[in-house]
């Protein structure tokens, strides 16, 4: 198990540096300043801005200290907000971001569960046929449209929720749907088919020759072993939930880190871009380090592979 956990660590870390070294650079690439866009700034302004963000220095200067700074997690300043930093930045909206992605996340996981067990038990019968094409729904429209057809139905139409906005439990239903559907669609068509896979099984049979419920099976026995595929898909689902959506964020007016990190793109504030992006990155990572500690758990089979590599 120590040698699993040591070649996931490594790949993580060496994920990370790539990802951090293709942020960089890529910014680099972007057309355009950050320090002149609408009207002229005199060229002896401009001089001093980069003398006083370092951005005069070489670039292989300029890449060591940013390696650095991610290291040490000290991100720099904004661009384009004096006095803050982008550490500030994602202390002040990562919060939001995260309570909205775990409810997201929490509504995506029961409602997933419950309507692929429901498929599966009833396979072949309507109530299949009515989740598989809710799941479809869900995983073709998009977030950004199911976003402006529940704020017209439920805030606009029928009034009974609020348009936007954040602060209260009411104010943070639609967009926890908004963005919980299209995993909860994804988690039922998984549930459904290794439960239709499972149940298929010989030990399965062997319940049902002893005279064993259909739903003491499906609950007891065959769902455990049908959610092992979920679990991988759970370490990117973790890092979407947790930092949130940047389009519902936006169409909610939600000051989470989804929308610092939009207003960035567009004020071209380039350190917040990237804190933003290597924060998102982490997360990611993280989550997937871990469900693969929790996949290697549950299945043995993972760690045989991995040391036989």
């Amino acid at each position: 198990m120590s040698r699993f956990i040591l070649r996931r660590l490594a790949s993580t870390f060496i994920s990370l540096f790539i990802i951090v070294s293709i942020t960089f650079f890529l910014m680099r690439a972007v057309p355009g300043d950050p320090f002149a866009q609408e009207k002229a700034v005199p060229e002896e302004i401009l001089k001093a801005m980069y003398s006083h963000y370092k951005l005069d220095k070489p670039w292989y200067v300029q890449y060591g200290n940013y390696l650095y700074s991610v290291a040490t997690w000290d991100l720099g300043p904004s661009f384009k907000y004096p006095g803050r930093s982008v550490n500030q930045i994602i202390n002040q909206g990562f919060p939001i971001s995260a309570e909205l992605g775990l409810e997201a996340l929490l509504i995506a996981l029961v409602a997933g569960m419950i309507l692929g067990t429901i498929s599966a038990y009833y396979q072949g019968k309507w109530p299949d046929y009515a989740v598989m094409i809710v799941a479809t729904l869900g995983l073709s429209v998009p977030s950004f449209i199911l976003a402006a057809c529940l704020q017209y139905g439920f805030a606009m139409k029928w009034h009974l929720l609020p348009v936007a906005r954040w602060g209260t439990f009411a104010q943070s239903i639609l967009p926890s749907i908004s963005l919980a559907a299209l995993p909860a669609a994804f988690i039922a068509r998984l549930i459904r088919a290794n439960l239709v896979e499972v149940l298929q099984l010989d030990y399965i049979k062997m319940a049902r020759a002893k005279g064993i419920s259909n739903s003491i099976i499906l609950v007891r026995h065959a769902l455990r072993n049908a959610l092992l595929p979920v679990v991988s898909y759970f370490g990117p689902l973790i890092a979407n939930v947790l930092t949130g959506s940047f389009v519902v964020e936006q169409i909610f007016g939600i000051p989470g880190l989804g929308q610092w990190f939009v207003t960035s793109i567009t004020n071209r504030d380039y350190t917040v871009i990237m804190g933003t992006t290597v924060f998102y990155s982490i997360i990611l990572l993280l989550a997937v380090f871990f469900m693969d500690l929790v996949y290697g758990w549950l299945d043995p089979r993972i760690q045989l592979e991995d040391r036989t590599q």
